[in-house]
């Protein structure tokens, strides 16, 4: 392999990254660099991750959420993030179309992996948003969720389904894209 070391970014993985993500060949590369600074064996483990999650949410309790986030990453199961996973979950996050993001926004909802959401896994999610959210930020929010159960009752009676019924991929982004409370409520972004 000449001068090729362990920690080089492979031209495959790089190929991968440009035609799936909008990231530059120079931008992966700055980022994989940094990535082989934090995580020198090339995984982030969840507590890991936890660490980092928590930095972004410096005045909440991101443990439970960044748990979520973590399992909706791991697209291999291996109980660890890769390079790869990584870059192409910060381009999910962050920069992709909507229709990625509520792809993604599913994975984060279907806890149990089975290809569908229930209220119990809503509420679940809900739970975990709502420790992003600081006490006195809390205490700003409507009546009708300004708990976890009341956030995830108002989520649920947006896709028009009983408690025990189920969600499937499509739905969810139907009915989120077509209501902006229902977009509001999948995530939590600080109150400026």
């Amino acid at each position: 392999m000449g001068n090729t070391t362990s920690s080089a970014l492979s031209k495959e993985i790089l190929e991968d990254l440009k035609l799936i993500t909008i990231f530059s060949e120079t931008e992966i590369s700055q980022w994989y660099e940094n990535f082989q600074k934090q995580c020198p064996t090339g995984r982030i483990t969840p507590e890991e991750f936890e660490q980092i999650y928590s930095r972004f949410f410096p005045d909440s309790d991101a443990k439970s959420y960044a748990r979520h986030v973590f399992r909706s990453f791991d697209t291999n199961d291996d109980g660890t993030l890769d390079f790869k996973e990584y870059i192409i979950a910060l381009h999910m996050t962050s920069t992709g179309k909507t229709t990625r993001k509520l792809e993604w926004a599913f994975s984060l909802f279907d806890v149990d992996k089975n290809g569908y959401i229930n209220k119990t896994e809503v509420t679940e999610i809900c739970q975990a948003i709502f420790k992003l959210i600081p006490k006195e930020d809390q205490s700003k929010l409507p009546g009708d969720e300004n708990t976890p159960e009341k956030r995830a009752n108002k989520l649920w009676s947006y896709f028009e389904k009983k408690d025990n019924e189920r969600l499937a991929e499509g739905e969810f982004i139907q009915g989120v894209t077509e209501n902006e409370n229902a977009m509001r409520l999948i995530h939590y972004e600080p109150i400026k």
